[in-house]
């Protein structure tokens, strides 16, 4: 500044410069970006990993992540590398623990219904049965993400529907390849099941967990439309593919026992979509935290945590993978409200929260990589292993 006959003149600053553009990402495949940035919350600062895929990208899509099995874990970064995976996350909450029944073990069998290439591997356990956070008003065990035939990810529940029919007359089928059957019914287990005990598809109640386990149970064999074998108590190990395994409880038992080696049985079922008629490649469970632009009503805004999520956008083109960092420093995370706030931040109209905690993981290999890295720091310290997760896959 000078001045001149008390008149002062000030020299003319360059502008400021603009701000710099928001990170568009790391491109790993065609289609496929990957960046993470910090988000303010009410607990502190978190650090969010995010993958963003195109899935108007012909050579792009998404599938569910498993182990052959659904009675089965392996960590995220195994799932990937054995699909060959360019990315991807953990999934659905699981039977992670047994303590409320001594003496039966943990299935490790995620909640909700899945849906991988097209297959259906299983359905809803009972609300009651349920492992994770308290559910939004209005929501259950059959609420998934899924991606149609038409390459567009929505929200949307898969119910089962089902039955058995003998020369008795026919059974509702209600349940498939679940670790917990609804009171009274009789459900199927198949080759997707696993090797894993089904003892505990038969223990707690519709609205109870920690229930006893029923004494009330009979399981059937069936193999070439046949009753092969029957068992008062139910069983495990390896189901052939050409097998299927009815086990019943209370009165699903008792029905059940109506049947004899050699009776004709024709068991049937398909999970159900309560609002698309465009049949799921792929579909997973958790629970909706945004649908249509708005935040769900009731969704806890006082618990930090680490968490996963899933969100989209463009009609349903475009999928937002996000899962938080656990270090040390980024811990404390986001509330449920915070994590729905956070998702329409970035532009999503819709978005479903999945498992967290230790499970949160997102991995994602670079272009000239031959194995995918782990891109947060898992809050156990190491990597838990998970019964699924969403998978993204690149031809390009």
């Amino acid at each position: 500044m000078f001045c001149f006959f008390f008149v002062c003149f000030f020299p003319l600053l360059p502008p400021p410069p603009p701000p710099p553009p928001a990170p568009a990402g790391r491109r790993l495949a065609p289609g496929v970006t990957y960046r993470h940035f910090d988000l303010d919350a009410a607990a502190g600062k978190a650090r969010a990993h995010l993958l963003t895929v195109d899935l108007a990208d012909p050579h792009v899509h998404v599938d569910l992540l498993y182990p052959g099995a659904v009675a089965a874990r392996a960590t995220v970064s195994r799932l990937a590398d054995a699909a060959g995976a360019v990315a991807g996350v953990n999934g659905d909450f699981f039977h992670i623990s047994e303590t409320q029944h001594p003496g039966v073990e943990a299935t490790g069998a995620a909640v909700g219904p899945a849906v991988a290439d097209g297959e259906m591997l299983k359905a809803a356990v009972p609300k009651g049965q349920r492992f994770g956070p308290a559910l939004p008003p209005g929501t259950g065990t059959q609420d998934v993400l899924g991606v149609g035939t038409d390459r567009r990810a929505r929200l949307d529940r898969l119910s089962l529907s089902g039955s058995v029919a003998t020369p008795e007359g026919k059974l509702s089928l209600k349940g498939l390849n679940q670790y917990a059957l609804p009171v009274d019914s009789v459900g199927a287990f198949t080759a997707h099941w696993g090797r894993a005990s089904r003892v505990r598809a038969v223990c707690g109640t519709d609205t109870q967990r920690s229930a006893p386990c029923s004494d009330d149970t009979y399981e059937l064999k069936v193999r070439g439309g046949r009753v092969v074998s029957a068992s008062d108590a139910p069983g495990s190990g390896t189901i052939p593919a050409d097998t299927t395994v009815l086990l019943g409880r209370e009165d699903g038992a008792r029905k059940l026992r109506k049947l004899s080696v050699g009776d004709p049985v024709d068991v049937t079922h398909t999970l159900k979509a309560a609002s698309s008629g465009v049949p799921y490649t792929f579909a997973i469970g958790g629970f909706p935290i945004l649908r249509g632009g708005s935040p769900l009503s009731g969704l806890d805004d006082t618990t930090s945590a680490v968490r996963t999520v899933v969100g989209f956008k463009d009609g349903g083109r475009r999928l937002l993978l996000l899962a938080l960092d656990g270090s040390a420093a980024y811990r404390t995370g986001l509330t449920v409200a915070e994590e729905a706030k956070a998702m329409r931040s970035l532009g999503a109209t819709d978005a479903f929260n999945l498992d967290g905690g230790g499970s949160t993981e997102l991995v994602a290999r670079d272009t000239d990589d031959s194995a995918v890295t782990v891109r947060n720091h898992p809050s156990g310290g190491a990597e838990r292993p998970v019964p699924n997760g969403i998978g993204v896959f690149s031809t390009g």
